[in-house]
């Protein structure tokens, strides 16, 4: 049983310092958060997405995830493939595959096409994998979350430790 609910900070957290955001704070179940700064996505050269109209999933342990609406993603560059995953929050997920010329990386980005009721402000937006793709967040290049499953977003303001690193595998 998951004892961490965002309600209060185990003893091993990182004291946030003014201005930044310990993952300890965020609720179990996620919340959603709308976020104005200028999201991009790329590989290579080539932009994936970019928006200002993003939302971020906010839950206990993890870094940040944002999800970008369709409309702001090169969906020309994107197919989906078969795999998929269960959220107990926000549902089944789908991903898809980058493929750009002759190159193809699995399973770059995830979405809910039928996300559970409280999560519908996210249904069909895309979210990317940082391990996969370069991210930023207003110019700052996202460091991804520790281990395969999870996709977090690392940036300088959000503090842990966060689930997926070494030692997390009890909680």
């Amino acid at each position: 049983m998951w004892e961490y609910e965002g309600k209060h900070r185990p003893d091993f957290y990182i004291e946030p310092e003014s201005g930044q955001e310990s993952v300890w704070d965020y609720p179990r179940p996620p919340v959603i958060v709308t976020d104005p700064r200028l999201i991009v996505i790329k590989y290579r050269n080539n932009i994936i997405a970019q928006s200002n109209q993003t939302v971020r999933v906010l839950e206990t342990a993890s870094p940040p995830t944002f999800y970008i609406p369709p409309v702001d993603v090169m969906m020309e560059f994107l197919n989906e493939n078969t795999s998929s995953s269960f959220c107990e929050w926000k549902g089944q997920a789908s991903y898809l595959d980058l493929e750009l010329g002759n190159e193809k990386i699995e399973n770059v980005a995830w979405c809910y096409h039928h996300p559970l009721p409280d999560f519908e402000k996210i249904k069909d937006y895309l979210c990317f994998y940082p391990s996969k793709l370069d991210c930023f967040v207003n110019d700052i290049k996202v460091k991804s979350q520790s281990g395969r499953f999870y996709g977090g977003w690392i940036t300088p303001e959000i503090i842990g430790p966060f689930k997926g690193d070494s030692g997390t595998e009890g909680w």
